[in-house]
C-alpha cells in the first residue's frame, strides 16, 4: 500500500485551485493513495469504497495539510467522509480531550455523522465519540463527557450549553467542522456558531460545508477562517430527452423487495443497477440470482479479462443485470440497454448523468429509476434543478399487478411450448394418468400448473405495498395535542382497553408500553420510523393503553428488522414488540401474559458505548 505525505500528494493532484470536472477524476489517485492514516484507510477498504468521489478528492489533500477549507458541496455527495477521513488521520489518540468537533444543524444529521465516524475510525486504539444534542438527557452527556471524547458531533445550542457550563472544554481543539452552514443559518443558528468559535483556540483548522453560499455564511468564512481552500464541484450537467426519469421513495419496503418488484413488472432487455461499493455489487448479485435473475456483479476488482468477459455475456444475452459501481461502469456501451437502476443515489449530479447515460443511446429510448430516502431529497431536487427535468414518482406494483404480469408470461410460456416443442411424449403420459384415474384433463393440467408456480404464485400474494396518505391518522395520535396546556389530572383507574381493528394490507403489533411510562402515539412513530426505515405515512392506527399500545404497520416485517425493534427502547423503555397473532395463538393465561412481560424486561437499563444505537433511537423517539 502506497502511503504519499500530503505534500506529494498535493503535487500530484495537477489542477488548479482544487476545481476539478467529472472528467478529470478519472486520473485521481485512489484512497490507497491519498494519503490518509493507515488505519483510516483499512476502514474505507473494509467498507467496499474504491476511489473518491469528487468533494472527497478535493477536501482530503488540504485537510490534511491542515488547511482550512470552505467548500460548497450538496447533500449526498460524500462530503461527511471528505472531513472525517483526513481529520481523523490527524488525531492523537494517546492525548485526552476534544481535539475535533463537529457543528451539525439537526439532531439527525449529529447522529448520522457521528455513525460514519465510528465506522472510519473502528480501527483507532483508545477513540471515543460523543454525539450531542437538544432533547437528550443532560445526565447521560454529562457523563460521556467525563470520558473525554477525542470527538465530539453535535448541534449548536447544546454544544453552547456545555460550553458555557464549564462541561466541554475546547482548549485542546485542533479542528472545527461546520457541516451544513447554510442550514444552520436558516434555522437561526448562526449567532451560536460564531459564539463557539469565539471560544475555540486561535490555532484551530476549520472546515465550512455548505450546499449555498448565501452572504452571512461568506462573513463567517472570511471573519474566521485563515486563507482557505475553495472546493466545489463545477456542473455542466444534461440529460437527453429519450430517457424517462422516475424515483422511488424508499418507506417501509426493503429496497430489495421493491427492486424485485420492479423487476417483475418492467419490460426491459438489460439493466444496469448501480451500487455505491463494490462488496454491494456481489452482494445484490448474489439475491437477484437467489430470486432467478441472471445477474452478475461489475467492479474495480475483478480483473481486466473477467470484467471483458461478464461484459461480453452481457451483449450476447447470456445474462440480463449487471450491478456496478460508477468506476466499473464508465465508459460502459451496451446497446441492448434498457433501464438504469440508481440502487444507491449517487454523489453528485454529474454521476448521475453519466449513470442514466448507460441507456438512451443512439437516439433509442431508455428508463432510469432512481431510489431516495427521506434524508436524501435535497439530492433529488439537486438532481432535477441540474438537469432541469422533472423527476417523476413512481408507485410500487402492487401485488395484483405483479400476479397479473406473470400470469400473462404463463400464458405466452405455454403457447410458445405448444408451438416450438414434441409434446407427444407427454401428451402420452398424461393420457395414461386420465385413464388410470378417471381424471378430467383441465385438473391434470390446472396440477401442472400449480406445480409450476410455486416459486413465482400466480395468485396475488400479500406484500407490503404503498398506501396513499391518509387526511389523519387514528384519534389517539392526537390526543397528545388535545391535552395541552391542561393541569395535571388526579390519578385514576386504568382505563379499559379499547377495541382496536386492524386496517386491510397491515398487521397489528403490541408493544410494552402504554400511558404508565408516559407514551404518546408520536414517541412509537418516531422510534418505529426511525428503527425500521418505514415512512411515518406508512404506519397505520396506534391505540395507546395502560400497560402496553397496539400498532398496525405494513404485512411481511422482515424478521431482523423485528427482531431489531424488540431491542428498541423508546422513552427509556424497550419495546419488546410482538405480533399480536402469535400472541392469540398462544392463548396465554393471564400468569404466563405476565410472565412474558417480566422476561422481556421493561425497565431503563444503563447507556454504554455499544447501546449507542438505543440511545440515539430513545433521543430520536422524543
Amino acid at each position: 500500500m502506497v502511503f504519499l505525505p500530503p505534500s506529494v500528494l498535493i503535487a500530484k493532484l495537477t489542477f488548479t485551485g482544487y476545481f476539478m470536472s467529472t472528467e478529470q477524476l478519472d486520473q485521481l489517485p485512489s484512497f490507497a493513495e491519498s494519503g490518509l492514516a493507515p488505519a483510516i484507510l483499512r476502514a474505507v477498504s473494509e467498507a467496499g469504497y474504491e476511489t473518491p468521489s469528487p468533494i472527497q478528492a478535493q477536501s482530503i489533500p488540504p485537510l490534511l495539510e491542515g488547511r482550512d477549507l470552505l467548500g460548497q458541496a450538496q447533500t449526498g455527495t460524500g462530503k461527511t467522509a471528505a472531513f472525517s477521513l483526513p481529520l481523523l488521520s490527524r488525531l492523537d489518540v494517546r492525548k485526552s480531550g476534544t481535539q475535533l468537533l463537529v457543528l451539525a444543524p439537526t439532531r439527525e444529521l449529529a447522529i448520522q455523522v457521528s455513525e460514519a465516524m465510528q465506522t472510519y475510525a473502528r480501527h483507532l486504539k483508545e477513540f471515543h465519540i460523543l454525539p450531542i444534542y437538544g432533547g437528550q438527557s443532560m445526565s447521560i452527556q454529562l457523563r460521556a463527557l467525563k470520558r473525554q471524547p477525542q470527538v465530539v458531533v453535535g448541534t449548536p445550542g447544546r454544544i453552547l450549553d456545555h460550553i458555557r457550563r464549564g462541561t466541554l472544554k475546547l482548549d485542546q481543539l485542533s479542528a472545527l467542522v461546520l457541516d451544513e452552514a447554510d442550514e444552520m443559518l436558516r434555522m437561526g443558528f448562526i449567532d451560536d456558531v460564531e459564539t463557539i468559535l469565539q471560544e475555540t483556540p486561535e490555532t484551530r483548522q476549520v472546515a465550512l460545508f455548505s450546499a449555498t453560499m448565501p452572504g452571512p455564511i461568506h462573513r463567517v468564512a472570511q471573519r474566521y477562517l485563515k486563507d482557505p481552500v475553495e472546493v466545489r464541484i463545477k456542473s455542466k450537467t444534461s440529460t437527453v430527452d429519450t430517457i424517462n426519469q422516475r424515483y422511488w421513495q424508499v418507506t417501509g419496503v426493503h429496497k430489495l423487495d421493491a427492486l424485485t418488484r420492479i423487476l417483475e413488472i418492467e419490460d426491459f432487455d438489460g439493466m444496469i443497477i448501480f451500487v455505491r461499493t463494490k462488496n454491494a455489487t456481489v452482494e445484490l448479485a448474489e439475491k437477484l440470482e437467489a430470486r432467478g435473475y441472471a445477474s452478475a456483479a461489475l467492479n474495480g476488482d475483478m480483473n481486466q479479462a473477467l470484467r471483458e468477459k461478464t461484459i461480453e455475456r452481457m451483449k450476447k444475452g447470456q445474462i440480463d443485470i449487471l450491478i456496478a459501481t460508477d468506476v466499473a461502469a464508465r465508459g460502459l456501451d451496451i446497446e441492448r440497454m434498457s433501464h438504469v437502476v440508481n440502487y444507491d443515489i449517487p454523489y453528485d449530479t454529474e454521476s448521475y448523468v453519466h449513470r442514466i447515460g448507460r441507456t438512451g443511446r443512439a437516439g433509442r429510448k431508455g428508463e432510469a429509476i432512481l431510489f431516495v430516502s427521506p434524508r436524501e431529497k435535497r439530492m433529488l431536487m439537486a438532481i432535477e434543478k441540474a438537469t432541469r427535468q422533472t423527476i417523476n414518482k413512481m408507485q410500487l406494483p402492487s401485488s395484483e399487478e405483479v400476479a397479473d404480469r406473470r400470469v400473462m408470461q404463463f400464458k405466452e410460456q405455454l403457447s410458445e411450448t405448444i408451438e416450438s416443442q414434441d409434446l407427444s411424449f407427454f401428451e402420452t403420459l398424461i393420457t395414461q394418468y386420465q385413464q388410470e384415474h378417471n381424471a378430467d384433463p383441465i385438473e391434470v393440467a390446472a396440477a401442472m400448473a400449480f406445480l409450476l408456480q410455486k416459486s413465482r404464485p400466480l395468485l396475488p400474494v400479500k406484500h407490503v405495498r404503498e398506501r396513499p396518505e391518509r387526511p389523519e391518522r387514528d384519534h389517539d395520535r392526537h390526543s397528545a395535542s388535545d391535552s395541552r396546556g391542561k393541569k395535571a389530572r388526579e390519578p385514576r383507574a386504568p382505563r379499559a382497553a379499547r377495541p382496536h381493528v386492524t386496517e386491510t394490507g397491515m398487521q397489528t403489533y403490541r408493544v410494552e408500553v402504554g400511558r404508565e411510562q408516559q407514551i404518546e402515539p408520536k414517541h412509537l412513530v418516531g422510534a418505529i420510523a426511525n428503527e425500521a426505515g418505514i415512512d411515518s405515512q406508512f404506519i397505520g392506527r396506534i391505540t395507546i393503553n395502560d400497560d402496553h399500545s397496539l400498532i398496525d404497520l405494513p404485512e411481511g416485517m422482515p424478521r431482523d428488522v423485528f427482531q431489531h425493534l424488540r431491542k428498541t427502547w423508546v422513552n427509556n423503555h424497550q419495546m419488546n414488540i410482538s405480533l399480536i397473532e402469535d400472541l392469540e395463538s398462544a392463548v396465554p393465561t393471564e400468569d404466563s401474559a405476565r410472565s412474558f412481560k417480566r422476561k422481556s424486561g421493561s425497565g431503563p437499563k444503563s447507556f454504554d458505548k455499544s447501546k449507542s444505537r438505543k440511545k440515539s433511537t430513545q433521543d430520536r423517539s422524543k
